[in-house]
């Protein structure tokens, strides 16, 4: 079952569901600093994933800071570095801003383009994110063992 909460829900009342799915934007993330603070309340309490927008969200809520690109991340077959396998994704984008570039052990996948930060893992936080669209369809698909990973991290809670 999915329940669909606007941009300003507060982390008491998305605590209460199995996992929480952080969605693609638009918009500069950076303003947002009421829902980077319920992001923030909310890690560690449940499962989350953020796409995109909700990608830049988590990245400020744990300390990444984010930027304007100068013309963005548009459409599909963009290269992304996953770090862990070197393996390369072929995803879908559409975005203007980013999570700046790091080397740090939370970093999961890197743009083969600019070097921006394409993806954040916190186990201990139990979030991660990325910044394509792993849902894309039509699209490549990737990225999609993403996006089953965290269903079947939900599904084990729910069960």
């Amino acid at each position: 079952e999915v329940t669909v909460f606007p941009h300003d829900a507060d982390a008491e009342a998305l605590a209460r569901f199995d996992g929480v799915l952080l969605s693609n934007g638009p918009g500069d993330p950076e303003p947002l600093t009421d829902e980077i603070a319920e992001v923030a309340a909310l890690l560690g309490r449940v499962p989350v994933l953020g796409i995109c927008l909700g990608h830049q969200l988590l990245a400020l809520a744990t300390g990444y800071p984010t930027s304007k690109l100068r013309f963005g991340h548009r459409g599909a077959n963009h290269p992304v570095l996953e770090r862990a396998t070197g393996r390369v994704l072929v995803t879908s984008q559409n975005h203007g801003f980013c999570v700046d570039a790091s080397d740090t052990p939370a970093v999961t996948h890197v743009s083969l383009y600019d070097g921006t930060v394409e993806g954040l893992d916190f186990p201990d936080l139990r979030a991660r994110s990325v910044q394509f669209h792993p849902e894309a369809g039509p699209g490549p698909h990737d990225a999609w063992p993403i996006i089953e990973s965290w269903v079947d991290e939900v599904s084990r809670i729910a069960a």
